[in-house]
């Protein structure tokens, strides 16, 4: 269950921040834990990621669904079993260990780290994409109030407050089009899309050379499952910023699912020339080579 203020992912930002695959997303998916755009929690990360460490343990997707199941009927409170035990791999069988249910583990099993300090950090770091920095603000009260909302979006706890300073300032300056799109960012990761869209599309209005409002509005119709028009906003996006990293990943990944491997192919090697070095550079690669094995020497 969403918990107010809690802060909602995007597959997109499921796909980077855990560094999927096309065979891992395909595993995950069998699992049942990836579900297309729908909405994802932190809690559904932290299971996503356990099922992913135990795929990489060499457990098979049979083996965690058996335990999963298992622990459902031993445990019908469990809501997320995945995120709320540790499970450790021993031979053949996935055991699990919380302060409610122990089991003894054989000698020689490999105990999986899942801290959630450094998925937490991952996660959080996806929340500057998109965002809207402006070099010169209109004027001193105005600038007070954006960067009050710009302190508080930090910490989903404060995001009400958040978007209430934006508000505040486009009361004050209604052409202030990056507190438009910044608004927009936080009521989309909060889950409300309809008000997410205009506010994107009103800072489009305000400013047509704002590349992260176009951007912004690709990645929510990806939310909403709407294709067409996810490729259409992040193809603008690169018309106004022909070397914006995440729009070529972005793009590509969407016009893969949609069947353009050629077309998503020149994407994602753009984005490796641009961006070759970070966590999702792994990501575009394996996409590529799917659609281009290596050449056996």
């Amino acid at each position: 269950m969403d918990r107010p203020g809690e802060r909602i992912y995007g597959l997109r930002e499921i796909v980077r921040i855990l560094t999927l695959t096309p065979r891992r997303s395909a595993q995950l998916k069998r699992l049942g834990l990836l579900h297309g755009d729908a909405g994802y929690t932190f809690r559904d990360l932290l299971a996503l990621r356990a099922a992913g460490s135990l795929l990489d343990a060499g457990a098979t997707v049979r083996q965690i669904r058996q335990a999963l199941t298992s622990m459902h009927a031993l445990d019908k409170s469990l809501e997320s079993p995945l995120a709320e035990l540790r499970f450790v791999r021993d031979g053949q069988r996935l055991l699990a260990q919380s302060d409610q249910v122990r089991f003894d583990p054989r000698s020689g099993q490999t105990v999986l780290d899942l801290d959630q300090g450094g998925l937490r950090e991952a996660a959080d770091a996806t929340l500057v994409t998109g965002l809207v920095r402006p070099l010169v603000r209109p004027n001193e009260h105005v600038e007070d109030w954006f960067d009050r909302a710009s302190e508080l979006e930090a910490d989903p706890a404060h995001w009400d407050e958040a978007i209430a300073a934006y508000r505040r300032v486009i009361a004050i300056d209604p052409t202030y089009a990056a507190a438009r799109n910044n608004l927009g960012l936080l009521l989309h990761r909060m889950g409300q899309y309809e008000e997410a869209q205009r506010a994107y599309a009103a800072a489009l209005e305000q400013d047509p050379r704002l590349c992260e409002a176009a951007y912004n509005l690709g990645s929510l119709s990806e939310d909403l499952s709407d294709v067409a028009a996810a490729i259409k906003f992040y193809r603008h996006a690169l018309e106004l910023s022909p070397d914006y990293a995440d729009a070529h990943f972005n793009l590509a990944g969407v016009l893969a699912r949609a069947g353009h491997a050629d077309e998503a192919s020149r994407h994602w090697r753009r984005y490796l020339e641009l961006d070759s070095g970070s966590p999702w550079a792994r990501i575009a690669r394996a996409h590529l080579e799917i659609v281009e094995p290596p050449t056996a020497p």
